[in-house]
């Protein structure tokens, strides 16, 4: 500056962190049960590195019957809500999730069920 040139270089490095989740236990496995009766169980999901508040959505599996039906037998609720909140210290609070299965047919099943945010991760 001022008819005095000189040569400033900065130089940036950085960590890009993408949103997670994590769940605990990792997978459920729900017991049998007689027709028309409810079996549930509860998972703690874990969000990581959300920098914004976010919403989780569920993808609930759909199953086919012997005879072509198709059933939802499978329902969650969130009884503290769905959001991930950032709190003041920067992580993401845990969100409590109730997993539920009725049918009144036979049916059995392995599969996923997946959770997502508002961005489709």
């Amino acid at each position: 500056l001022n008819d005095n040139p000189s040569h400033y270089k900065v130089t940036l490095s950085g960590t890009v962190k993408s949103p997670k989740i994590n769940f605990d236990p990792p997978f459920v496995m729900l017991m049998p049960v007689p027709l028309d009766v409810k079996t549930e169980t509860t998972i703690n999901i874990i969000p990581q590195d959300f920098l914004r508040k976010s919403q989780i959505q569920v993808e609930l599996p759909e199953l086919e019957l012997e005879d072509g039906d198709r059933i939802y037998p499978f329902s969650v609720q969130f009884p503290e809500g769905k959001s991930i909140v950032i709190s003041s210290d920067g992580t993401n609070k845990e969100l409590i999730c109730h997993i539920s299965f009725r049918s009144s047919r036979p049916v059995s099943f392995l599969g996923n069920m997946f959770f997502i945010d508002e961005e489709a991760n």
